[in-house]
């Protein structure tokens, strides 16, 4: 039997690849949402639900919570610590009086104490509006982000379900029993009950489900899960879960070839650019220079390609880091610097067992190391990285450093080349990567004043803003606007483009080619 590597990934490797930094998003050790897929559709089969429904709570319990890190800023602003607040909402029931307790434990943990005080009286003077608001976003980011990874309606239209419950008191809608969708009934159990099985054990397990069978849980598929548990430990002690999962594939074998592939792959980036908002389109521009620069180089046509994609995931680790700490405006500590330096590390772990992607995985795992060995994670030397490690690193730091950062302001195009000529100069960058990444930046196209969807040059200022997280006060203060006016203008973007909240804008200005402003000149 031919066990060799396919040339092209699954689109179900590619979902659970996501899964997997999604469950970093998440605080649970990767793998959190495969072992959940695995639990639900044996529900699915045990409750004897339709090949249909079964394929839906398949994807739905892959990516329940795509939208999770889409509003990862706003979380961070709340809680501080955006991936330990989402890791402590498994130990209780988002109702009452232990989420009130959990929420006030968490709310500004890392702020002076004024501050904390002034959150805390925000908490709980809005509560309710804020996490409906929340709540909102994370389901509308949702439903766009599946869309564009190109799940069926079906999965769309159950995400929109994920913070309801069964007894009514859910979010956003409040829907009651079987308004909620069945598919959503059963994946949402079974996420929560994999953390529950692994961390506490099938007794602590089952006296969970049955203190909330009838309120968050549908009593039919929490009596299916508690009729009896050894299924479920077979679950929990599968070896390969990847496998595993896998094999319970609706679409089989088909694999993801040509512009299928690249369409998924460019979602996937986009998902990894929506974590921080200073990072819109971030991956998207990377990959464009990173490969217009490889084929400068001359290297042939496939591994163009493949550095292409490399460039579009080689920030998927960034979902394990805090927004605490990336969008921290002064230094970082020593242990801080410590997480930033693992995201590669992640992205590697993430990607690497997707079939057909190995090349892709092993270049984008190294965008941040050095030709001296001072980079990381492995602070490999150069002698080890090949012409397209070196070819990415080059093109995503020229890149970054045209970004605005939380610690810094965009360079000008004319320090940007110094900076990357004197990385060179040291010995950190490859000096012909450097120069083929700055002979084609030449080359990029001025953007013109004709803007797509009626869009005006205003309002495309202000929708690069509105994507980037500023609030209304800080467009205004910026574009030296009244609130009003600002206020005004986002009402007539969200007309014109049909989003309804900031990540909705955000991948509107990633996909129009709005997101990255030009750099300044001068």
């Amino acid at each position: 039997m031919d066990r060799t590597a396919p040339s092209a990934p699954r689109r179900a490797e590619l979902l659970a690849a996501l899964s997997m930094a999604i469950d970093l998003g998440l605080g649970q050790p990767m793998e959190h949402m495969l072992r959940a897929a695995l639990l639900s559709t044996r529900l699915a089969d045990r409750l004897g639900l339709s090949a249909e429904e079964r394929a839906t709570i398949y994807y739905v319990s892959l990516v329940s919570w795509i939208g999770c890190h889409a509003d990862s800023h706003e979380y961070a602003a709340i809680f501080g610590d955006d991936i330990a607040a989402r890791a402590a909402h498994y130990d209780v029931e988002w109702i009452g009086l232990p989420y009130l307790r959990l929420l006030l434990r968490q709310v500004g943990s890392n702020r002076p104490a004024p501050e904390r005080a002034w959150l805390l009286t925000n908490l709980l003077t809005r509560s309710r509006g804020d996490l409906l608001a929340l709540a909102r976003s994370h389901c509308a980011s949702a439903r766009l982000l599946a869309e564009d990874v190109g799940l069926s309606p079906d999965v769309v239209r159950t995400l929109a379900h994920t913070f309801e419950r069964w007894d009514g008191k859910g979010v956003p809608d409040g829907v009651r029993g079987e308004e909620m969708a069945l598919e959503m009934r059963v994946a949402q159990l079974a996420d929560i009950a994999e953390v529950w099985l692994r961390t506490r054990g099938w007794k602590a397990c089952a006296e969970m489900v049955r203190s909330r069978r009838g309120t968050q849980f549908d009593p039919a598929v929490a009596d299916a899960f508690l009729s009896e548990s050894t299924g479920w430990r077979d679950v929990m002690d599968t070896d390969d879960v990847w496998q595993a999962a896998l094999d319970e594939d609706p679409d089989g074998s088909r694999l993801l070839l040509g512009e299928e592939l690249d369409r998924l792959v460019t979602a996937v980036g986009d998902f990894a650019d929506l974590k921080f908002p200073f990072a819109l389109g971030h991956s998207r521009g990377v990959a464009a220079l990173a490969a217009q620069a490889g084929a400068s180089f001359g290297l042939a046509d496939d591994e163009v390609v493949r550095l292409g994609r490399a460039g579009l995931l080689h920030d998927l680790g960034r979902l394990g880091v805090s927004n605490a700490i990336w969008e921290k405006p002064g230094p970082l500590t020593t242990s801080e610097w410590e997480r930033v330096r693992l995201h590669p590390y992640f992205t590697e772990r993430i990607l690497r067992r997707v079939g057909g992607l190995e090349r892709e995985a092993a270049i984008a795992a190294t965008h941040h190391e050095r030709q001296d060995g001072t980079g990381y994670p492995q602070g490999v030397h150069g002698e080890s990285l090949g012409a397209a490690q070196r070819l990415l690193a080059a093109a995503d730091s020229f890149h970054t450093s045209l970004e605005q950062r939380p610690h810094r302001p965009p360079l000008t195009e004319d320090d940007a080349v110094r900076r990357i000529r004197a990385e060179a100069r040291a010995g950190r960058l490859d000096p012909p990567s450097v120069e083929a990444v700055l002979e084609v930046t030449g080359r990029r196209p001025r953007r013109r004043g004709l803007w797509p969807d009626g869009l005006t040059t205003r309002e495309v200022e202000v929708l690069r803003l509105v994507a980037r997280a500023r609030s209304n006060r800080e467009i205004a203060e910026e574009l030296f606007l009244s609130e009003k006016t600002v206020r005004n203008h986002v009402e007539h973007i969200y007309l014109k483009i049909g989003a309804t909240n900031r990540v909705g804008a955000g991948l509107y200005a990633v996909h129009a080619g709005l997101a990255q402003p030009e750099p300044p000149t001068r």
